[in-house]
């Protein structure tokens, strides 16, 4: 499946904004791609994007990735041009001196680029601190206020240069593999599915606002009121340099999406992946987590009176940069299991642990 159309749709779906807040954009190019194969589309109030087949089955099967990427929020004008930002979701200040950036505003994106003082400039204090956001400025080349503020008002949003680069052996780097990677695979598992003769009803969700508090996440599991729900998310790969694999658990680009372990995650959901994944001969990695995640698996398990969750992940190098690396065979293994997951699901099953 890499490198025919769902290739393209995800490198559309890399070089779409979607800042937490303003997933429009990116949602416009899961609508347009998954709305050929879907029995039904729909869009919640909350932003979130839904595709459906069987909607008349009882047993439910929500399939979730959300689409939002962390971004910077416009907040400030000088009154020399310098815009100011406050961050969307997690970042590293660090990670964010030197890039290009982009402003999107109502009349198009807006080039910029993001700087602090040059370390000849810097004093033997300030080269020992580790830089704050506040100390981080835009740059758009505006001459003054008046100039800036014609093109860019406050609350545009702001994300990182948004480009799509292969590497060797079939990695893949780009800004937003956290989480467009989640959505490729739940939108192209619903898309094997789709000429599939389905014993249950499936709803292959493009969440939004999961990196400010998995909102999308909440309200679409509400709504759809699934029996079995997985998440698809990444996770740290620790196959570089300084990660502690005791901590982290071995997890490698390549060597297939990861399956997850622990009280957050249905123990019946969790056998049934790793079942699924052997009778397929689909490669998979095994990894655990003591706690409640700080993904949309969390919040989809306890939705109403509680939900059956699995999450299956897909390994990350340095994520939340501009870098953000993962291995395309890896989410085609992801949606190869999904598929395969969903197909076996019948409304006999009992996920009750």
């Amino acid at each position: 499946m890499i490198g025919k159309l769902p290739q393209n749709f995800l490198q559309k779906l890399l070089e779409t904004p979607g800042p937490s807040g303003f997933e429009r954009p990116v949602q416009d190019v899961v609508r347009n791609y998954i709305g050929e194969f879907a029995d039904e589309i729909r869009t919640d109030t909350h932003g979130n994007v839904i595709a459906i087949k069987n909607p008349q089955a009882g047993l439910r099967v929500m399939l979730a990735g959300h689409c939002d990427q962390i971004g910077m929020l416009v907040s400030h004008i000088d009154n020399d041009g310098y815009l100011y930002a406050q961050t969307i979701g997690g970042w590293d200040p660090q990670q964010l001196i030197g890039q290009r950036m982009v402003v999107w505003t109502k009349n198009g994106p807006v080039p910029a680029v993001i700087s602090r003082k040059p370390i000849h400039l810097l004093d033997e204090e300030e080269r020992r601190q580790v830089v704050k956001e506040r100390d981080l400025w835009l740059d758009i080349g505006a001459r003054n206020k008046e100039d800036a503020a014609a093109i860019v008002r406050v609350g545009d949003p702001v994300t990182l240069k948004l480009e799509y680069q292969e590497l060797r052996n079939g990695l893949a780097s780009a800004p937003g593999m956290d989480n467009r990677t989640g959505v490729w695979v739940v939108m192209e598992a619903f898309r094997r599915c789709a000429a599939l003769p389905l014993k249950c009803g499936l709803y292959a969700v493009s969440t939004v606002q999961e990196e400010i508090g998995l909102r999308g996440a909440r309200t679409s599991a509400y709504g759809i009121d699934p029996s079995v729900g997985i998440a698809v998310d990444v996770t740290h790969a620790t196959d570089c340099p300084t990660i502690d694999k005791r901590q982290q658990g071995d997890i490698s680009l390549g060597k297939g999406p990861v399956i997850f372990r622990g009280p957050n995650m249905n123990p019946c959901v969790t056998e049934r992946l790793m079942a699924v994944a052997d009778t397929q001969q689909i490669g998979y990695q095994i990894a655990a987590v003591g706690r409640a995640t700080s993904n949309d698996a969390n919040t989809i398990q306890t939705s109403r009176a509680g939900v059956a969750t699995g999450l299956v992940a897909i390994p990350n190098r340095y994520m939340h940069s501009a870098v953000e690396t993962i291995a395309l065979a890896d989410i085609d293994r992801a949606a190869d299991l999904l598929a395969a997951f969903v197909a076996a699901v019948t409304p006999h099953d009992d996920f009750t642990p």
